[in-house]
């Protein structure tokens, strides 16, 4: 198990019964029923592929009884009768994360908890799940061979929970603990949006709309960059 799982791992609170949604080899929940934290899990894929992984390794860990497995897409393969309190998807984009607790949203099917690694767009699904009234209650950002996450662990509330642009882009609680993986990746975001602000006031038709969402963007940076060290 990599930095990222083990992470993942210890935002799910003991006891609860899961779906690990995109579940590709289904370490997660195999770590997490062997380690006693669930009792029960459901393994889910779009994919025939990774599901068959998933398969293999669930039989090779005789945990077939504890962990079932389901061919689908998103959350589709969750039934009310799962009694599923804790949701878990990583590895995805932040646009598809929301589209599939979306396409459940309408069907009326909400879910506790939710643990999220979205690897694009963190600032659009936080707000997200601030319009659905999810209180994120924990938050992790971490590096790992070349790749830096962000895991968001959220808890429905029964009012909205208010976050400021700021804290929709770095996270409320990310910013509360500020470590290098931070700094590392908002000095490479910086120098990214600041050649992107240049090419953009290049063009012969100006997108005015969004060279000033970058240079909000950019400001908001600055602002966090400048109490480094």
């Amino acid at each position: 198990m990599n930095l990222r799982l083990n992470t993942l791992a210890e935002m799910v609170d003991r006891s609860a019964r899961i779906a690990d949604i995109g579940t590709d080899h289904a370490y997660l929940p195999i770590k997490l029923v062997l380690e006693d934290k669930v009792d029960y899990a459901i393994a889910s894929d779009i994919a025939q592929g990774p599901l068959k992984n998933a398969q293999d390794n669930i039989t090779q860990a005789g945990l077939q009884t504890k962990i079932t497995t389901r061919l689908g897409s998103g959350l589709s393969t969750i039934t009310l009768q799962d009694r599923i309190d804790t949701v878990v998807i990583a590895g995805m984009g932040g646009k598809l994360i929301t589209q599939i607790l979306t396409d459940a949203w309408r069907n009326h099917y909400q879910f506790p908890t939710l643990i999220l690694e979205p690897n694009i767009g963190e600032p659009g699904l936080r707000e997200w799940l601030v319009q659905h009234s999810y209180q994120i209650v924990a938050e992790e950002i971490l590096a790992e061979a070349g790749h830096t996450y962000e895991l968001i662990k959220a808890k429905k509330v029964m009012q909205e929970v208010k976050l400021t642009p700021r804290q929709l882009l770095f996270g409320p609680l990310i910013l509360q603990a500020k470590n290098e993986v931070f700094y590392q990746k908002w000095r490479s975001q910086l120098y990214y949006q600041q050649k992107l602000l240049v090419n953009l006031n290049k063009a012969r038709n100006k997108d005015l709309g969004h060279i000033e969402q970058i240079e909000q963007e950019i400001a908001l940076i600055k602002g966090e960059l400048n109490d480094e060290g």
